[in-house]
Order: C-alpha cells, then structure tokens, then sequence
C-alpha cells in the first residue's frame, strides 16, 4: 500500500494526529491536548487515562488532567511516550480510538512510510528468540516446576530462554514490563514465526501462574492484533514491577492459544 494511502487509511477511522508547526518541540503543551472535536465526535469520557499501542507492541499509560483550555495528558507521561519513540521534527502521529482508553499509534516519517518496528535507539521488548511483546513480569514455574526468583534482567540481556519453557516444543516470547501493562499483547512477528491462531473477539483464555493458579482472561482484539485482557489482574497480584522480566509460553489447543503460562526470568 502506499505510503500516502495508508496514512488516509488511519485517519479515515476515529482518530486525531499531531504533526509539529513551526516553533513547537514535541514536549509543548499544545503536543498534549486530546483535541475537543475528537472528544465531541467519540461521545467517549476520557477522564482519567489513555493508553497508547504501537505496532511493535509497546505501549504507554498516560494520565490526564483537564484545565481551562482542554484536556491534556500530563507531561511526564507525555515526554516519556515521545522520548521513547525518538519522535523527529518532520514525524505525523496518528492516534486510532480502539475501544474506550485505548489507542492506537502510527507514527509516519517524512516520506509518509510508516514506523511498524521499535527505532534502533528504542530497547524494544524483544523476544529472544522470535519477536517483540508487550508487558510485564511475575513470579513463575520453571521447566523443572519450581518456582523462581523474580529478577530485574531486560530481555536484552536474557540468555537462552527455553530453559524457563515446561515444554521447550511450545512457542514462546520474552517480554520486558513498561510503564502501561494492562494487556498481553502478541506480536506479529512471534504469530508468523509459530502460526498461531486466536479465539474470537472476547472468547475465554487464562494465564497459569507460578503456584499452579489461574487467572481467567479473555481474548481482544485492537487494530487487528490478538492481546489478552486480565494481564492487569496478574501483575497486579504478583506486584510485577517495571524492568521485570518475564517468558510467556503458549499452551495450544490445536493451533490456537488457549492459555498463558509465565515465567519469571532469574537475575
């Protein structure tokens, strides 16, 4: 598709962009606005937070705080979302409404070519040995069913991560813990590399913990992308941390995702 066309292709939906005018950065406040007429034509409350996906499967929770002039998300969030994704002078972003708090982000270059994969300054959350997920990190069972040490290593960092899989036949990824972890998000790399199937929007999944619990989920779907809601539940139970991370093993019926099992990565 074409460049130009796929950028028309995104604001087509529900969405806003931002693009620099001259004399701004993209750390001023008028880059932190949710525009009013975006606001009037979703009919949605954006009261409290947003959260912003892109298509290498990071994302960023941003709070917001109105004022007399609008609703803006606050600036620390805000710089950090920009510092992360290197954002340059000539970049357009595009923001597509998902469903309630939740976005999408293009990010199109000068030549209106999208950004579909972390810039090389940005770590991404990089799975070892197949692709990039999103998320975060808990206490789990290794291969021989014991529980580990929650560490702080990056998957960077992470060597040889079949070595956490209780089945080193099933597919897999590592994730890093950002700032937002309110969904499992599944990469289109790891997907491809495994062909991997997905139940329908909102059919059930679970996530097998360390101690051999459960915690239900349910299958989403955002820009066309599989994620599983009720990641939230799990790292707030285990008090999963920023930097933690983790290996999430794919347990398949057939070939389609039927649950989650974490892993905690050792320091």
């Amino acid at each position: 598709m074409l460049p130009e066309r796929r950028m028309q292709e995104c604001l087509s939906k529900s969405s806003f962009s931002k693009s620099l005018s001259p004399g701004q950065h993209w750390k001023s406040k008028s880059m932190r606005i949710i525009p009013e007429e975006f606001l009037r034509s979703t009919h949605e409350s954006f009261e409290h937070r947003v959260v912003f996906s892109v298509p290498w499967n990071n994302s960023w929770q941003l709070w917001l705080r109105p004022d007399k002039k609008g609703l803006f998300m606050i600036k620390e969030d805000w710089d950090e979302f920009a510092d992360d994704n290197f954002l340059g002078p000539d970049d357009t972003l595009v923001f597509t409404h998902q469903d309630t708090m939740y976005f999408q982000v293009h990010i199109f270059k000068k030549d209106g070519k999208e950004i579909i994969s972390a810039p090389l300054e940005v770590e991404p959350q990089k799975e070892t040995t197949s692709a990039s997920a999103s998320g975060n990190t808990i206490q789990i069972e290794t291969a021989i069913g014991r529980t580990a040490t929650r560490g702080r290593k990056s998957c960077a960092n992470l060597q040889n991560p079949e070595r956490y899989l209780l089945n080193p036949q099933n597919p897999y990824f590592a994730k890093t813990l950002k700032k937002t972890n309110h969904l499992l998000h599944v990469g289109l790399p790891v997907i491809r590399q495994y062909g991997l199937e997905f139940g329908p929007h909102d059919s059930s999944m679970y996530f097998i913990l360390p101690d051999g619990n459960k915690v239900d989920g349910l299958t989403k779907y955002y820009n066309g992308l599989p994620s599983f809601l009720g990641w939230a539940d799990v790292c707030q139970q285990y008090n999963l941390k920023i930097g933690d991370t983790v290996v999430c093993e794919f347990e398949l019926s057939g070939r389609v995702v039927a649950a989650v099992r974490v892993h905690f990565v050792n320091e």
